[in-house]
């Protein structure tokens, strides 16, 4: 398995020096956040092209935005855009593109299914020759709701869409705060997973014993190895089933500088978590 990172935790530097510090720090791999580092489809290939000159796998690009948005001229806008940046991501040989489904509150459950299934098939259609590989991540989203984010919902969207090169991108910190079983949820979905998110979740019994499951404040993201999941169970459990993709690791841990804030304690974080998986890999 390769290491990266995923370069959101560093939207407020320059794409240069993200990779500098990627290469420097002895990781393999980069995750190539839309938003921060490539604005449009036209910047793709330099992109592309300046991560893999310092010697990086790029081994995906992510695309933030709810597919389903109620709005429909901002969803006809957003999947133009999707769209075009899907046959840019082709062209430059970079093997998965990770978006968002989102949803549609004023639809009903099986018609946001049904929606962004049509819509991800077409763009499955689309990249028949470049062979690009399509990812959701299951991420909940702001207000804890969209779609195929929980094993239930994946097995709707995978129903709908049986292609193979539509699948995940897994990351098991989501899945502990929504009281998700990540073991299990991957044993089910293991021949979908794409690429995997490393980032960890910590739970404060004493303020969940408070708030309840509603509240706020009982649970945090961490970094690998900081938090309740047993890495060495879960990448074990991977490279069974037969993963050999990119650990990606997603910082969002607010004790080393996120969201940007110190930067030195921001390299620090992504330091810690690379030197944790690869001890965690060394001894599987």
């Amino acid at each position: 398995m390769k290491i990266g990172f995923y370069t959101s935790t560093f939207n407020d530097r320059p794409f240069e020096e993200v990779v500098d510090f990627a290469a420097s720090a002895g990781f393999d791999a980069i995750e190539i956040d839309v938003g921060g580092h490539i604005k449009t489809p036209d910047q793709v290939p330099n992109a592309v092209a300046l991560a893999r000159s310092r010697g990086l796998f790029v081994s995906s690009i992510t695309y933030f935005g709810n597919q389903l948005d109620a709005d429909r001229d901002k969803r006809r806008e957003l999947r133009a855009k999707t769209a075009d940046f899907a046959k840019a991501i082709g062209e430059a040989d970079v093997p998965i593109f990770v978006i968002f489904p989102g949803r549609d509150d004023s639809a009903g459950e099986d018609a946001n299914y049904d929606d962004f299934a049509e819509f991800a098939i077409k763009l499955i259609a689309e990249a028949q020759s470049s062979g690009l590989i399509f990812a959701i991540e299951n991420w909940p989203g702001p207000r804890d709701n969209f779609i195929g984010t929980t094993p239930r919902g994946w097995q709707e969207l995978f129903r709908r869409i049986p292609d193979p090169r539509f699948g995940l991108e897994f990351d098991p910190s989501h899945l502990i705060r929504i009281g998700v079983d990540p073991y299990q949820a991957m044993e089910a979905v293991k021949d979908r997973i794409a690429i995997l998110h490393a980032k960890d979740t910590a739970v404060d019994t004493e303020v969940l014993q408070a708030v309840g499951y509603h509240g706020k404040g009982w649970w945090q993201y961490k970094l690998p190895g900081q938090g309740l999941i047993d890495w060495p169970r879960l990448l074990r459990q991977a490279r069974g089933a037969g993963f050999d993709g990119t650990l990606s690791i997603e910082h969002e841990d607010a004790a080393y500088g996120w969201p940007g804030k110190d930067l030195s304690a921001r390299k620090e974080g992504e330091r810690l978590g690379l030197d944790y998986l690869k001890n965690v890999l060394s001894r599987l």
